[in-house]
């Protein structure tokens, strides 16, 4: 039988996790990307001829890479040395306070009571046990399967269904379920932001997300190079187990004929006929009508109400004094609440930002970090997150409005004692509309559909496409965003397809001379 070819439109974790699949399973790969590298959101920029890392900045759940690597003959561990993070982050509070969390989680509780008191710590405690509840019931049944509905995952959690789906929490806010482990309103603001990890609001995202918790518990790593340096890996090993990724090559269009996907078009002109298209781009931009109108029906689009979050990120080489930056920190704004007000209901820059920074140069706890070029070069590599509304598509920011929104997280980032003096280069930043313009059809929302409401994470499609032969990827596909479930969702495109390649036999027809094949 001749061999069957998928051409996959992205190569951002979910594509190269698809094509490693696949290509491992000898089904000829093309990946076509807009890009000049590869990685998607996993992205950097270079600032003074240094690179940072410009997107995810924390890893979790290393074997979902593991597994991948050794599905295709190869070691993770030995292609993308990284290391664990003894301190998982750095908190501070302008109003007093600095709180780090430990990979070790008695080490995190007798902090915890440090810095709250011994009720607080057992609240940890409890808070710990019942996010590994949540992990553990959730892992197999749905995050590594294919999407289903409420019914159907009660039926997989089996004589006990009805009790496990009550005991994931999805009827609860996250922010009121922390309220029964904490009283100190710090610490709730500091678990409530896992809910920002999917681009949501502590305030409206369900308790289910209180698993990122048992996530981040069960180890952060450190890649040495920065995080594009696992997507360059997963690039070279598709490329080895047999795929071709061809960058700087956007695709016009998927081509359809008899309601069957039967290949791309890309930007150039060029046709490319395949048996099978998995695209791992954001299903709004399917169904905005950015690979053209044929499959724009092929999957539901996320209305502008219902993004998630989008970001203000900047990066610049400085040199920090007076606070000990560690890998992650994070500096919570006074008014928590407000800030996800300012986002979500008045769609502005929030007026108190929380600011994420990562220290590129640092190890988990501040020192100097193993395979990072360090001080020597004028100063630390820092990137800088801020929330922002998902509505670059409908309105640009002024430079005005973002320098200010920078001078207030600079502004609270001072109150808790860091001083930033300038290093080399210019600072790089980028908004929701510069993410809209990568991202189209988004408004720059960073995660897809906003995880707000009991049935948010069911309402995201699965594999499978309205549209045959068409299948879908990524962080706004089921089982959700974050780097581990994106490459997940990857494997169950790819696991879909080589499916339905059994179940029906079907192959590309012959391609018409000079052209697609149009069967």
């Amino acid at each position: 039988m001749r061999q069957r070819r998928v051409v996959i439109v992205g190569a951002g974790m979910a594509g190269l996790a698809a094509a490693i699949d696949l290509a491992a399973r000898g089904v000829e790969v093309v990946v076509f990307d807009a890009a000049d590298a590869p990685g998607g959101k996993m992205r950097e920029v270079r600032i003074a001829g240094e690179p940072i890392d410009a997107g995810p900045t924390v890893l979790t759940m290393r074997s979902v890479f593991e597994e991948l690597f050794e599905a295709a003959g190869a070691s993770l561990a030995d292609r993308v040395p990284m290391d664990p993070a003894e301190t998982l982050a750095r908190h501070a509070w302008d109003e007093g306070g600095r709180l780090d969390l430990f990979a070790d989680r008695e080490r995190s509780a007798d902090a915890i009571g440090d810095f709250a008191g011994a009720a607080a710590a057992r609240g940890y405690l409890a808070f710990c046990a019942e996010s590994r509840r949540i992990f553990e019931a959730l892992d197999t049944t749905f995050m590594r399967a294919q999407q289903t509905g409420p019914a159907g995952l009660t039926r997989r959690f089996g004589v006990t269904g009805a009790a496990d789906l009550a005991a994931i929490k999805p009827f609860t806010t996250l922010w009121r379920a922390l309220g029964k482990h904490f009283r100190d309103p710090r610490l709730r603001q500091l678990f409530g932001r896992y809910a920002t990890y999917c681009g949501g609001s502590p305030f409206l995202a369900p308790a289910t997300l209180m698993l990122v918790a048992h996530v981040e518990q069960s180890g952060v790593w450190m890649v040495r190079g920065g995080m594009h340096r696992l997507a360059r890996g997963m690039a070279d090993l598709a490329g080895e187990s047999g795929a071709v990724v061809r960058y700087a090559s956007p695709v016009a269009r998927i081509a359809v004929h008899g309601r069957v996907a039967t290949g791309v078009v890309l930007e150039s002109g060029e046709e490319v006929a395949a048996d099978a298209v998995i695209s791992a781009a954001d299903v709004s931009a399917i169904a905005g009508g950015a690979f053209g109108e044929a499959v724009s029906g092929a999957v539901e689009g996320v209305p502008p109400a219902e993004r998630s979050q989008s970001a203000l990120t900047w990066a610049e080489v400085a040199v920090p004094d007076g606070f000990p930056l560690a890998r992650h920190t994070v500096f919570f704004s006074s008014d928590y609440e407000a800030e996800f007000r300012d986002v979500f209901r008045d769609r502005r820059l929030p007026e108190a930002p929380t600011v994420y920074v990562c220290a590129q140069d640092r190890d988990a706890s501040g020192g100097p970090a193993d395979g990072e070029p360090g001080a020597e070069k004028g100063g630390d590599r820092l990137a800088f997150i801020v929330n922002a509304p998902p509505d670059g598509d409908r309105r640009r920011f002024d430079p005005e409005e973002i320098d200010r929104c920078i001078e207030r997280a600079k502004s609270l980032m001072g109150r808790c004692g860091l001083t930033l003096h300038a290093g080399p280069g210019e600072r790089t930043t980028t908004t929701p509309a510069d993410y809209e313009r990568m991202f189209p059809n988004t408004g720059g929302a960073l995660y897809g559909r906003a995880p707000h409401g009991a049935m948010a994470a069911f309402r995201r499609p699965g594999s499978r496409s309205r549209v045959s032969g068409l299948y879908l990827a990524g962080g706004s596909v089921h089982p959700g965003p974050g780097v581990p479930m994106a490459a997940l969702s990857g494997r169950l495109a790819a696991e879909a397809v080589m499916q339905d390649f059994a179940s029906t036999g079907r192959s590309r027809p012959a391609a018409t001379p000079g052209g697609i094949s149009t069967g």
